[in-house]
C-alpha cells in the first residue's frame, strides 16, 4: 500500500493542488500535471501583458523570475547567476554544445537519448561510450581509468534515462570528473526531482514539463563559472565589440515569460514540498508500481524493485505491440503512458517498451486499474505479422 509506506500526505496534497485527472496519469516522465497555482501564474502574466503591454509586464515579472532562478540554483548546487532559462532540455544542450570551448569529443552512456546524440553530431562532436554494467549503469570503479586512457572534451550523463528508470551514480561520476578536470554535463531532464542533482556537475540542464510539473516550452541551463567563462559566444559573434558573456547571450529576449513564471511557481512548490521528501515518495511510488505490475499478463519489469526512481519500464509478452497497447489504454481505459521505441535509445533498446511514470499522487486504486487493464484479453492479443 503506497500511502502506508511513506509520505501519504504528500501524495494527497499534490493531487488536491491539481485539477481532477480524467483517468489515470502515468506519464510524468513525458509531461506532468500542472498545479492550479502554476497555471494561474502563467494566466495572470498573460492578462497583465494585455493590460499594460508585454514589456512593462516583463519588468514587473523580474522578481518572480529571479525566484525561479534561485530555486533552480538550490536544486542544482549552482548560484542564480549561473542559470538561464531555455525552451527545454534539447534547447539547453544545443546552446551549450554550440558554445563549447574545447575539443569536440564526448563520452556518454551507451543508452544515451537519441536526440542528444543528434545534437552532438550536428555540432561536430565525436562520441564514444562510457563503461557500464549489464544493466546499463555507469561503472564508477572503471571510470577514472577509462577517462585517463582516452580523455574526452566532456562527459555527458543522463541522470535517469528516458527509456529506463535506472538511477545513474551522478555524484560519484561528478567527483571522478572533477578530479580529472573533465567537465561533467548532467542531463537532468528525468533526474530533476527524482534524484539529487546538486552533485557538482560543470553544467546541468532540464525541462519544466516533466517531474517539476511546470508548463511545456520552458527549461533551464545552469553552468558553473569555471566552465561558463570559457564558453564562446555565438550571437553576436565573439569578435564583435559588444558586452555580454556567452551565458548571457543564451537568454532569448522574445520568450514566453508566462511559461517561465509558471515554471518558477512549480519550482517553488518543489522546494515547499521538500526535495528529499519528494525523492523518497517517488522511490516508494516506483517500488509499488513495479511490485503491482511485474508479471501481469506476461509483462516484465526491467528495473529492480528498489530502484530509487518512479519510472517503470515494461517489456511486452511475445508478439504484443506496446504501441497498440498504449493507444488502447488511453482510448478504452483512460490510462496515459508512453511507448519508448528503439529509436529513443538505439544503442541499448532492442525492442519497444511501455513506460509508466506516475508522480507522487498515484494511488493503489490507480495501479489496480492499470493491472486490470493490462490483464484484459484484447490488450494482450499478439499482433499478426503482415
Amino acid at each position: 500500500m503506497i500511502d502506508q509506506v511513506i509520505d501519504g500526505d504528500l501524495g494527497r496534497l499534490w493531487r488536491a493542488a491539481r485539477a481532477p485527472m480524467a483517468g489515470v496519469h502515468l506519464d510524468s516522465a513525458a509531461c506532468s500535471r500542472q498545479s492550479h497555482a502554476a497555471i494561474e501564474a502563467a494566466a495572470q502574466h498573460a492578462r497583465h501583458e494585455a493590460e499594460v503591454g508585454g514589456y512593462v509586464a516583463a519588468e514587473a515579472a523580474v522578481p518572480a523570475l529571479d525566484a525561479g532562478r534561485a530555486a533552480i540554483a538550490a536544486l542544482t548546487g549552482m548560484t542564480p547567476a549561473d542559470v538561464v532559462f531555455t525552451t527545454g532540455s534539447g534547447h539547453a544542450l544545443d546552446l551549450l554544445l554550440g558554445a563549447w570551448p574545447g575539443p569536440r569529443t564526448v563520452a556518454c552512456l551507451p543508452g544515451e537519448f537519441a536526440p542528444n546524440l543528434a545534437l552532438m553530431a550536428a555540432h561536430g562532436f565525436a562520441v564514444r561510450a562510457l563503461p557500464v554494467d549489464a544493466d546499463g549503469r555507469l561503472r564508477v570503479a572503471d571510470l577514472a581509468a577509462d577517462l585517463r586512457a582516452d580523455p574526452p572534451g566532456l562527459v555527458h550523463v543522463d541522470g535517469v534515462a528516458s527509456h529506463r528508470g535506472l538511477a545513474q551514480p551522478i555524484a560519484e561520476a561528478a567527483r571522478v570528473c572533477a578530479a580529472l578536470e573533465i567537465p561533467l554535463v548532467l542531463d537532468a531532464a528525468q533526474a530533476m526531482v527524482q534524484l539529487d542533482c546538486a552533485v557538482g556537475a560543470a553544467a546541468v540542464y532540464s525541462s519544466s514539463r516533466k517531474w517539476s510539473a511546470g508548463p511545456r516550452g520552458v527549461g533551464f541551463l545552469a553552468v558553473a563559472p569555471e566552465l561558463a567563462r570559457h564558453l564562446v559566444r555565438r550571437v553576436p559573434p565573439p569578435d564583435w565589440a559588444v558586452g555580454g558573456t556567452a551565458l548571457q547571450s543564451f537568454e532569448h529576449g522574445e520568450t514566453n515569460l508566462a511559461a517561465r513564471l509558471g515554471f518558477s511557481v512549480a519550482l517553488g512548490e518543489i522546494l515547499a514540498a521538500g526535495p528529499t521528501a519528494l525523492r523518497r515518495r517517488l522511490a516508494a511510488v516506483g517500488a509499488a508500481t513495479r511490485t503491482a505490475l511485474d508479471g501481469v499478463a506476461g509483462w516484465r519489469v526491467v528495473e529492480p524493485v528498489a530502484e530509487p526512481t518512479a519510472i517503470t519500464t515494461l517489456i511486452p509478452p511475445a508478439g504484443v505491440d506496446p504501441v497498440a497497447v498504449r493507444a488502447a489504454l488511453i482510448a478504452e481505459h483512460g490510462i496515459v503512458t508512453t511507448v519508448a521505441e528503439v529509436a529513443r535509445a538505439p544503442f541499448e533498446l532492442t525492442g519497444p517498451v511501455l513506460r509508466l511514470s506516475p508522480h507522487v499522487d498515484v494511488t493503489d486504486e490507480d495501479l489496480d486499474r492499470v493491472a486490470a487493464a493490462l490483464n484484459a484479453p484484447a490488450l494482450n492479443t499478439p499482433t499478426p505479422r503482415s
